[in-house]
């Protein structure tokens, strides 16, 4: 009933602020206000504020609503989850023994995939030998030069 009476008064309200925009000459303001004031009785009369306010001051229904949200929590819980691969113990054992078989090329005799140390180490480049002249440092001689330095 307090429901009503408040949606009555802001739509009588929101009419006699259009009526006042529309005597200012803003007729597009003033039927938007109106159009605006008009909802508020609209929703009273179709009951729709009565099944809000069933709804909101009912502790059946917030359970409900609690009910939900918890469903809700427990679906995104496992998805989760499962996302991130956890499965039983047999599911794990059986992806970390494929995991390691996987893990050893065809050709090779340690895993590619492991922490220890490469079979085989590259060679260390071999050092450029000077000239007298000093033939090697002529580009950056050039840039230096280029440069007025």
């Amino acid at each position: 009933m307090l429901a009503e009476t408040i949606c009555s008064a802001v739509s009588a309200a929101g009419l006699g602020i259009a009526a006042v925009t529309a005597y200012r000459k803003r007729f597009l303001a003033a039927t938007r206000i109106a159009a605006y004031s008009l909802v508020p009785i609209g929703l009273v009369l179709t009951g729709v504020v009565q099944w809000v306010a069933d709804i909101a001051f009912r502790p059946s229904v917030w359970l409900g609503f609690g009910l939900l949200g918890l469903a809700w929590l427990l679906f995104m819980t496992t998805r989760a989850i499962e996302r991130r691969g956890v499965g039983t113990r047999k599911e794990r054992k059986a992806a970390a023994k494929t995991a390691r078989r996987d893990a050893v090329a065809p050709a090779a005799s340690a895993p590619s995939l492991g922490g220890g140390p490469p079979a085989t180490q590259p060679q260390a480049k071999p050092k450029q030998q000077t000239n007298a002249t000093g033939e090697d440092f002529s580009d950056i001689e050039a840039i230096l030069k280029k440069h007025g330095i």
